[in-house]
């Protein structure tokens, strides 16, 4: 059985007393907290669980963003875009998961956490560049891995494998140009699952 610094029980007991009903629910699974939060709330949970005795959660790890639209095919209704963090407290040997949900699949939006863990910069930036959630309040929110040119977001699971345009230094012209993407969209399921009785397996 593995030891914990901390009963995930416990840590569960103490995030419910501190957060109350600002947030939608508080989870256990694998031994791992999982806090869920909706969006109007977010910013405060998140001060919160940085300064409340019992949580101090000092350090945000990781946040990254989700496209929850397959997961619709499978029985899950609501909101296609998300954003799940995971916070530490070095102090308490305690970790935390959060997740929260952007209401408007049109303009994904959730409050940027920026102020509060630095570390929070980059991740937001990567989170909309890739899949296009807008971090209200953040000072400097734009693309960080693609191009200035670039269309779309490559993360989103409606993306086209291929893109939407390619680029290639011209050299008569002497710079980089953008053309349609000319390549042809390509079967990528291995071909052991497309054929049947592949290397004589039934």
């Amino acid at each position: 059985m593995t030891d914990f610094a901390i009963r995930p029980e416990d840590l569960q007991d103490t995030l419910a007393s501190a957060l109350g009903d600002r947030v939608s629910g508080i989870t256990i699974a694998l031994g791992e907290v999982t806090v869920h939060v909706n969006a109007a709330n977010y910013l405060g949970v998140m001060q919160t669980l940085r300064d409340t005795a019992g949580c101090q959660f000092e350090q945000l790890i990781d946040l990254a963003g989700v496209d929850y639209s397959a997961y619709r095919e499978v029985g899950t209704d609501g909101p296609r875009f998300g954003v799940t963090l995971h916070l530490l407290s070095v102090s308490l040997n305690q970790r935390v998961r959060v997740k929260v949900l952007c209401p408007d699949d049109d303009l994904p939006l959730v409050a940027s956490v920026n102020e509060l863990w630095n570390s929070a910069n980059w991740y937001e930036r990567e989170a909309f560049d890739l899949f296009g959630i807008v971090f209200e309040g953040h000072n400097d929110l734009r693309r960080i891995l693609t191009d200035y040119g670039f269309i779309g977001h490559p993360f989103r699971k409606d993306f086209p494998m291929s893109g939407h345009v390619e680029m290639r230094y011209d050299a008569e012209r002497k710079r980089v140009i953008y053309e349609p993407v000319s390549i042809e969209p390509r079967e990528i399921t291995p071909r052991i699952i497309r054929e049947d009785n592949y290397g004589g397996l039934n």
